[in-house]
């Protein structure tokens, strides 16, 4: 089991970083909610990981806190439930926020995102709450989603930005459809690719 990397930030592309560890790179994918936590490239960094080995493939994913992928883990025994859900989930919205979500029945939230129908929901809910009792919340309300970038710092936007943040959607689950609209929706000429996929992720949460 790899459970902790730590090494050089080669490569960045939302959801996936390339890692290097002692001259080996680490392909890992990380939430949202994790990956905009991460440093710019060329500097150091560590992870926390959960490694997946299935017959086609051999899967790590990676979170800047334990705490994060303990709910991963908690996540992916819950019936119907597997690590890419698991971690649309978590870009979707923080672990703290998924407790509050699940604490307080709040199905209306959890369906908004993708891959999660109205049963999954309700399954989430009923399966996880005694596993999440315990966890502690705060009553901070779950419309604040996703504000772990700094609205007021400025990035210089790069010319694919909102490619970038197309590409990242696609990968979380989203149709071309409505990946398309969000962006559209809320781009704006100075945004950078970050800042567009968490502004479009919170137009649709």
């Amino acid at each position: 089991m790899i459970g902790r990397l730590q090494g050089v930030l080669l490569e960045k592309q939302a959801p996936d970083i390339l890692l290097d560890v002692a001259g080996v790179g680490y392909e890992v994918q990380l939430p949202l909610t994790s990956f905009y936590q991460l440093p710019e490239p060329g500097s150091e960094t560590t992870i926390y990981t959960h490694f997946v080995v299935r017959e086609d493939a051999q899967l790590l994913y990676g979170f800047i806190s334990r705490t994060e992928r303990s709910l991963f883990r908690q996540l992916i025994k819950a019936n119907g439930v597997g690590p890419k859900l698991a971690l649309t989930i978590l870009s979707g919205m923080t672990a703290q926020q998924f407790v509050h979500c699940v604490l307080h029945d709040d199905i209306s939230t959890l369906v908004k995102l993708p891959g999660v129908g109205k049963k999954t929901a309700e399954r989430l809910v009923i399966e996880m709450r005694d596993r999440l009792k315990d966890w502690g919340v705060s009553d901070t309300p779950v419309t604040d989603k996703l504000t772990l970038v700094g609205d007021d710092a400025f990035f210089a936007p790069p010319a694919s930005a909102e490619q970038d943040a197309l590409g990242a959607l696609l990968a979380l689950g989203y149709s071309q459809a409505q990946a398309g609209k969000a962006v559209k929706l809320v781009k704006r000429a100075d945004m950078s690719s970050e800042q567009l996929i968490m502004a479009a992720l919170k137009s649709m949460i």
